[in-house]
């Protein structure tokens, strides 16, 4: 059964908390569609679970509904990734309820999270990410030089995909080389980017935008074939493809994000530096980098180590 029709048979007063709260969680919380998507169907499958136990309204929650739950889905085989998922979800909804008075206590402060095993991000090679993102596009292709200025730009500036297909026109700083990039949270921030992405972006906007746009493109930096903002499934075929003609592996957008970040360390850049590039709230999302920038550890050894 899907998230709507398990949405449909719930109870109405958790039917109605749930959609006020994926309704908080994108105007209050400013969370990203995906993630508001992602915590909506945590909660439509959690509430579902609550009401088949007695359950009518989140003040009926309390902290052994919530671990039955999350046994539930690791008996059905759940990651435990997704697993961490769903008890942040969770603790996030309860923590909302209690605050908005639709329950008298908050049981999911004392719910355990399972911690998630990090896998070490692909990345490719500096030579293997210049031949996914170098190209000669012929200038009477508009979209030929959309896709290789779209590639140029994630690989140069580590940009998630969802914050590439949101930019703007007036996010190009030109004279500086510098784009501003709203990421999560609606956290503004600066990246710079070098100059093949310059060259690449100035051939897309004289050469290739002006072929595309329509009137409901307003300022979108990269459009669509009618003329619309450019949407991530776009963008991942585009990457897709370029790799697949490269004679690469499967890469997508967040891959290209994750070799910028490994080469920037490998060629010196300070992690709280590429911290800050990226985007990320904490360093310990950023420090993953490091198990695989080994360039960098190969060098001083080589230099220092008596036995090299």
């Amino acid at each position: 059964m899907d998230t709507r029709e398990l949405h449909e048979r719930l109870p109405p007063a958790m039917r109605q908390a749930v959609d006020d709260f994926g309704e908080h969680l994108a105007r209050v919380d400013n969370r990203s569609a995906h993630t508001v998507r992602a915590y909506v169907g945590d909660i439509v499958s959690l509430l579902d679970h609550a009401s088949q136990a007695g359950c009518a309204a989140p003040a009926d929650l309390d902290l052994a509904v919530l671990r039955s739950w999350l046994a539930a889905r690791l008996k059905q085989g759940a990651a435990r990734t997704s697993q961490a998922r769903r008890a942040a979800a969770a603790r996030t909804f309860t923590g909302w309820a209690h605050r908005t008075g639709r329950a008298p206590t908050d049981p999911g402060s004392h719910l355990a999270s399972p911690r998630a095993h990090r896998e070490l991000p692909t990345v490719l090679r500096a030579d293997q990410a210049a031949d996914l993102v170098t190209g000669d596009p012929n200038r009477h292709d508009p979209e030929a030089l959309r896709d290789r200025a779209v590639l140029e730009l994630l690989y140069a500036a580590g940009i998630r995909v969802s914050e590439l297909c949101g930019l703007d026109r007036a996010d190009l700083d030109e004279a500086r080389r510098v784009v501003r990039v709203f990421g999560k949270g609606a956290k503004e921030r600066a990246v710079p980017y070098g100059l093949p992405a310059q060259r690449a972006l100035d051939e897309w906007l004289r050469h290739g935008r002006p072929e595309l746009i329509a009137d409901d493109s307003g300022d979108a930096l990269f459009v669509g074939v009618k003329g619309g903002r450019l949407q991530p499934t776009v963008v991942r075929r585009i990457v897709r493809n370029a790799a697949l003609a490269a004679g690469l592996p499967h890469t997508s957008p967040h891959d290209l994000r994750h070799s910028a970040a490994t080469h920037l360390l490998d060629g010196g850049a300070d992690l709280r530096a590429v911290q800050e590039l990226l985007g990320h709230a904490a360093l310990s999302s950023t420090q993953i980098y490091t198990h695989v920038s080994t360039e960098r550890l190969r060098a001083a050894f080589k230099q220092a180590h008596p036995r090299a």
